[in-house]
């Protein structure tokens, strides 16, 4: 049996980043440190642990979230390193979901980038505690105190500096550790292994003495017994600033900021004291909540004599195992053997493993305790967001939401053999991943699977064709269009028929109205029951939604539309539920198709950095896409353009913006909205997809 840990040892950590801040080089220091990992890997040379997938050791690149487990000062900390890069965003999601803190790394040249905003705002989301760890200080143009004001001015938090570094650029040596009032010097020769503890050198008292000031003078506002010492000038002591400090962390007032260069060896160890000493443990976040089978709300503490409940947050599935559902324990346990129940899907499950991980390695357990994450092996019902509880209970937590794929290919197999294994495939890939999807043209009978961008697609074929080994012919990317309507409409569907001895009888009424971008479809019924029963409401409604998913213009499924039920009759003998859900698809198709339907395209919201002398060739390479430039703004000798573009002028923009800036321009993008397609140029695809 496991022996039971202290809830507060533990720490669920995330850690989250732009593109290439250094999130998975931190990682791979954090497990060489705490002992997890026996030689340093490097993300450059393929060699990072967690980065085991091929795809991420080609690229570079983190492509799924891993999650391992490792101690520091007998703390437990278990730590997943998620994706920088947009088209990953939902593996950031669903692990933020399940995390109690985050380190949230930013380059300490570039500051805070597109990706750092996104990542933030989804922790915002969940109310996540985070710190701040300023990476690559010994990179060219780092600038710590730089990257401290863009964190609260970009994403207005309130930053507060713990440390402050020794030396900058090449010359970064190591930190000043502004509670325990000392320096600290990392050693190149032994991998940053030995630390040498001095007293702070006479050239920076001064700056020194001004940055613990301002320290105890912010932490002054949240914690009365700082604020009177503070105020009386009487000495401050590094327990109580600790005290303080992870307080106002936990409450999200306060965002300590630490430093270091994690590909050097340097400031690593006292963010792991930074994670111990601030961020929250199990008991120190809000009990779990969900909803009961009647609706109400269930709160449940972090305790293994709870009852269980769990969340399933991720799928993956690979060589070795079947289905592994990661998990986190909110309270209770989950023990070997054990039969659960998934309230979600009305289905009860059986425990037949449970691991612990370390990135693709695994380690068999016979039971995972509250406040730990942990794998299940072979659940056969269960999806990614699902709750489990024990057999006679039932509370759901709250899930969570996916974007939806906004690109897509064709794809068919090369074979007539190769298509069953196509197709579990990619029923596997999709069951792993709920941003990636699979449909079949209605026209053209092709099978379109799609995702949240260029390399997402990329990625999910390569997987195809080298994991799973799948022939396949894979199109080009194709914009995943939708369709809307531009003015009010009033309609009637009547459905009257004989079958055989009996009747069939639906007849409605209804109004479409168009809604504001983003608000989906919506049905609302005002008709009376005189007119028709409750009992066909459900199929009428049904009837209209499916076939909302094919619009009247090309075949693309119809969003921001109000449809209201506004009559109709019904016969006693002859209407069926069957009738009215034809009544009502018919309704719609014809309302849809007289209302002026409109195209929808997505929308990327986009930001290039670029040198200033290339700023002209930049904006004027925009506005040939359809581009709108939304702002531009100055930081150094670099320019930071904003704007927004259609995702269909933005195939292969890689390219074009480095044959516009000489390869010295970045960009990141990600989905934004969708809009009108100007009418011309709607034309022009309708004709295309018509085949006219």
């Amino acid at each position: 049996m496991t022996a039971p840990i202290d809830l507060s040892e533990v720490r669920n950590i995330g850690i989250m980043a732009h593109i290439d801040a250094g999130k998975t080089t931190t990682t791979e220091r954090i497990l060489f440190y705490t002992g997890r990992s026996y030689k340093l890997g490097e993300v450059h040379e393929g060699t990072a642990v967690m980065d085991w997938m091929e795809q991420e050791q080609e690229r570079g690149i983190t492509i799924t979230s891993a999650a391992t487990t490792c101690y520091w000062k007998d703390k437990k900390i278990n730590i997943i390193d998620t994706p920088g890069h947009v088209d990953f965003t939902i593996e950031v999601e669903r692990s933020l979901r399940v995390l109690d803190g985050v380190i949230a790394v930013f380059c300490a040249v570039g500051g805070v980038e597109p990706q750092s905003e996104t990542v933030w705002r989804q922790a915002d989301k969940y109310r996540i505690p985070r710190i701040a760890f300023v990476n690559k200080m010994d990179r060219i143009g780092a600038d710590f105190h730089r990257c401290v004001l863009m964190i609260a001015k970009r994403l207005g938090a309130n930053p507060l500096p713990v440390q402050m570094p020794v030396g900058n650029e090449a010359h970064f040596e190591g930190i000043i550790d502004l509670i325990e009032e000392r320096m600290l010097i990392f050693n190149e020769q032994s991998l940053g292994q030995e630390v040498t503890e001095l007293t702070i050198p006479e050239n920076y008292k001064e700056k020194f003495t001004a940055a613990r000031l301002m320290l105890l003078e912010k932490l002054a506002d949240f914690d009365e017994g700082i604020m009177e010492k503070y105020l009386n000038n009487k000495p401050v002591s590094a327990p109580e600033i600790y005290c303080a400090l992870r307080k106002a962390t936990i409450s999200l007032d306060i965002v300590p900021v630490l430093c270091g260069s994690a590909f050097k060896n340097k400031g690593v160890q006292p963010l792991l004291d930074g994670v111990i000493n601030f961020l929250p443990s199990p008991l120190d976040v809000k009990d779990i909540e969900g909803v009961g089978i009647g609706g109400e709300k269930i709160s449940r503490k972090s305790d293994p004599k709870e009852k269980l409940t769990a969340l399933v947050f991720k799928l993956m599935s690979d060589s070795f195992v079947e289905n592994l559902a990661f998990v986190r324990i909110y309270s209770g346990k989950l023990s070997l053997g054990d039969k659960i129940y998934n309230p979600v899907k009305n289905k009860q499950e059986k425990i037949s493993k449970l691991m612990k991980l370390h990135a693709n390695k695994r380690e068999e357990v016979q039971e995972i305790l509250a406040g730990d994450i942990g794998a299940i092996v072979g659940l056969k019902f269960t999806t990614t967001g699902d709750t489990l509880c024990e057999k006679g209970d039932h509370i759901i937590l709250e899930s969570m939401d996916f974007p939806e794929p906004v690109i897509g290919v064709a794809i068919e197999p090369k074979s007539k053999a190769e298509e069953k294994k196509l197709n579990e495939s990619l029923a596997k890939i999709a069951l792993e991943d709920p941003s990636f999807s699979v449909s079949n043209d209605k026209d053209t009978g092709q099978m379109i699977i799609s995702g949240m961008g260029e390399l997402h697609l990329e990625i999910i074929v390569d997987r195809l064709l080298n994991d799973f080994k799948v022939a396949a012919n894979v199109g080009k990317p194709q914009v995943a269009y939708k369709e809307t309507i531009e003015i009010p409409q009033r309609s009637e569907g009547k459905f009257d028929q004989m079958t055989g001895a009996k009747g069939q009888y639906g007849h409605v009424i209804i109004e479409v109205e168009p809604l504001k971008r983003g608000t989906g479809v919506v049905f609302i019924s005002s008709v009376e029951k005189e007119l028709i029963p409750d009992q066909f409401l459900k199929s009428i409604q049904k009837g209209i939604v499916d076939s909302l998913d094919s619009g009247p213009l090309i075949g693309y499924p119809l969003t921001d539309i109000l449809v209201k039920l506004v009559g109709g009759s019904y016969h006693e003998e002859d209407s069926t539920e069957m009738a009215f859900g034809v009544a009502g698809a018919m309704a719609i198709r014809r309302a849809t198709s007289e209302a002026e339907p409109k195209l929808l395209e997505p929308i990327m919201d986009i930001e290039i950095t670029t040198p200033e002398e290339y700023i002209g060739d930049v904006i004027a390479d925009l506005n040939g896409k359809r581009g709108k430039v939304v702002g531009v703004s100055a930081e150094g000798h670099l320019q930071t353009v904003k704007a927004h573009a259609p995702l269909a002028e933005l195939f292969g923009y890689s390219t074009s913006i480095r044959s516009a800036t000489q390869g010295r321009a970045n960009f990141t993008m990600q989905f934004l909205q969708y809009d009108v397609v100007p009418s011309n140029r709607a034309e022009a695809i309708v004709k295309k997809i018509r085949g006219i």
